[in-house]
């Protein structure tokens, strides 16, 4: 039994939410996400909250309950307040700028790299700092994640792209 499926999901003012057959759509202003919704659950809307129950009693159903909620739950409060990752870049000569939805990147390679930034998604830098902000959670991490990959933190000296409070374990250099 779904301990979070069991709660519902709380609409604050201004947004909207609309369900429809097998799609939630969730709006704010201009901002509109949706999310499609299996047959394994019913969705209901009830005095300005969302209620997911199971369908039936498979385990599909039980499985989709909480996981339906969740997706629900992460639209809302994107389209609210939005989700946000922040990297830092550490490194002598390591450096990102944004322009135009490009973030350009100087990472020790020997040239730069170029991201085309996906629609929905904004970033800002400042000195070593990207912040990787949107209302889309799913899209805002895998920006995240892919620049990261560009150059993973590496053990020995720490350089590379990391989370903020990501811990990279150090390794100790050769010894003479």
């Amino acid at each position: 039994m779904s301990r979070l499926g069991k709660l519902p999901v709380e609409i604050p003012s201004g947004v909207t939410v609309e369900l429809s057959k097998n799609v939630c759509t969730v709006k704010k202003g201009n901002i509109e996400l949706k999310t499609l919704i299996t047959g394994d659950v019913n969705v209901t809307l009830e005095d300005g909250k969302v209620w997911v129950k199971p369908a039936n009693d498979s385990k599909r159903s039980r499985t989709m309950w909480g996981t339906v909620r969740s997706n629900i739950r992460n639209l809302v409060t994107g389209v609210a307040e939005g989700f946000t990752k922040t990297l830092e870049i550490n490194g002598v000569g390591y450096r990102a700028a944004v322009q135009n939805n490009v973030l350009t990147m100087s990472l020790g390679y020997s040239h730069e790299i170029k991201y085309v930034l996906p629609e929905g998604v904004t970033v800002k830098v400042a000195q070593n700092t990207i912040e990787v902000s949107g209302a889309d959670k799913q899209k805002v991490g895998q920006v995240a994640a892919e620049v990261r990959s560009l150059r993973k933190p590496e053990p020995y000296k720490g350089k590379g792209v990391k989370y903020q409070n990501e811990y990279i374990p150090m390794k100790e250099g050769k010894k003479k």
